[in-house]
């Protein structure tokens, strides 16, 4: 009888603690950008599609970032990598106080590129380093339960922004100290974090750059398979950059218009719709933790596929505007969406070995779709944002064809 490889080791249950409380504060900080469409399109006077920008300045951070981050984590390792992701992170919170002092659009939105590049650095790190705290064959599972702490963090993000800033900001409101008290506080927790970072001992990890002997099994441990391959040589790495885009355009297209959609479509009050975007984001904690119990059964990639049809479903009914059905359908695309971040993540990692922390930063360079999705769904979402909706289903379907073929890594 063949056992179960566990799904981490004793040793490594403090570091994935801490590794996992990372992916919960970018998720907060992801999903309370959501809320800054809506408050800055009242309190600035900016457009819908003009709003589409705070995107563009997060999103576009992980384009920049994300490769000098995977070079700085190659050659520095884990812990300083992570502790550089957190300087970033606070700084980013920080500058929220003098772009509020200023009233700038702009200015908010070079605070959000900085925090845009934290984000990016501590993603490049905390995936590899989620997935190289035990053996291989569990890795999925492990980053999908460390992402689901990342989606209790957008039910919190949700809540907090509504109850911060749309719930002191009327139609007409100029006022942004809300906007000041609520990053600074954020910030001084990213603080504490780094400290705790400083003192956190990280247990020997296996090197991926050692060659594979006779005795190991190239499943249970991330060894190049291939290699005299270069990085770009291996397939399922360069597709899981391709699913990544997509996946996170679609992503920030989908959460972008949230708001916009319960109050244009449903006829709720600003506060409503932020307040529903917390069960929105709800829905994906649920499917992150419904996804690791699964993958212990079904094979991840095979679960994947399954995950990206429900959405294209979920997108067609959700642009008909049939009510609370859509609605229904809205929160479901969030669900579905769950495990595919994640996924994707862990499955372009496999057998990378040497080229695993430069194949993370390409990884997460991917999620620089979500900068230009939410611009041309902000094009549809102007005239009708129910019919913006269908924009992601292009993104879905090159998911499922990941899932479906292109995940399989190659000798």
């Amino acid at each position: 009888m063949i056992n179960k490889p566990a799904f981490t080791e004793k040793k490594f249950i403090v570091t994935f603690v801490f590794v996992t409380s990372l992916f919960l504060m970018w998720g907060l900080l992801h999903s309370m950008s959501d809320v800054l469409n809506k408050h800055f399109q009242n309190v600035l006077s900016v457009s819908k599609s003009q709003s589409g920008l705070i995107q563009l300045s997060v999103f576009g951070a992980y384009f920049v970032m994300s490769i000098p981050a995977g070079y700085f984590l190659k050659k520095f390792g884990y812990k300083p990598g992570v502790i550089l992701g957190l300087i970033l992170f606070a700084t980013g919170t920080f500058l929220f106080v003098p772009a509020a002092n200023a009233a700038s659009f702009s200015f908010f939105r070079i605070a959000l590129f900085i925090l845009g590049c934290g984000m990016a650095t501590l993603e490049t790190v905390a995936h590899p380093f989620a997935a190289s705290l035990g053996d291989q064959r569990t890795s999925d599972q492990r980053i999908n339960f460390s992402q689901s702490f990342n989606a209790v963090g957008t039910i919190i993000g949700p809540a907090l922004g509504s109850y911060f800033l749309l719930r002191t900001a009327g139609e007409h409101s100029t006022d942004l100290a809300s906007v000041k008290s609520l990053y600074v506080g954020i910030g001084c927790v990213i603080v504490c974090i780094a400290v705790a970072f400083l003192f956190l001992k990280v247990p020997v990890l296996t090197d991926p750059h050692v060659a594979l002997s006779k005795t190991d099994d190239a499943d249970a441990i991330n060894v190049d398979v291939a290699p005299t391959k270069k990085l770009y040589g291996h397939k399922h790495f360069v597709w899981a950059v391709v699913a990544q885009f997509f996946n996170v355009a679609a992503q920030g297209g989908t959460w972008a218009y949230f708001i916009n959609y319960g109050h244009d479509v449903m006829g709720f009050s600003n506060e409503t719709a932020g307040g529903y975007m917390s069960v929105f984001m709800a829905m994906m904690a649920t499917g992150r933790f419904t996804g690791t119990y699964l993958m212990r059964f079904i094979a991840p990639n095979k679960l994947l596929a399954t995950f990206a049809l429900g959405s294209v479903v979920m997108c067609v009914i959700v642009a008909q505007s049939w009510g609370w059905t859509s609605y229904a359908a809205l929160m479901m695309i969030n669900f579905f969406f769950s495990i595919m971040f994640p996924t994707i993540f862990s499955l372009g990692l496999k057998n990378m070995g040497g080229h695993t922390q430069q194949a993370s930063s390409f990884i997460s360079m991917g999620v620089v779709g979500g900068a230009f999705f939410p611009l041309l769904m902000g094009q549809i979402a102007n005239h009708d944002v129910a019919k913006a909706y269908y924009l992601p289903i292009v993104c879905y379907v090159v998911i499922f064809l990941f899932g479906a073929k292109f995940y399989k890594v190659k000798h």
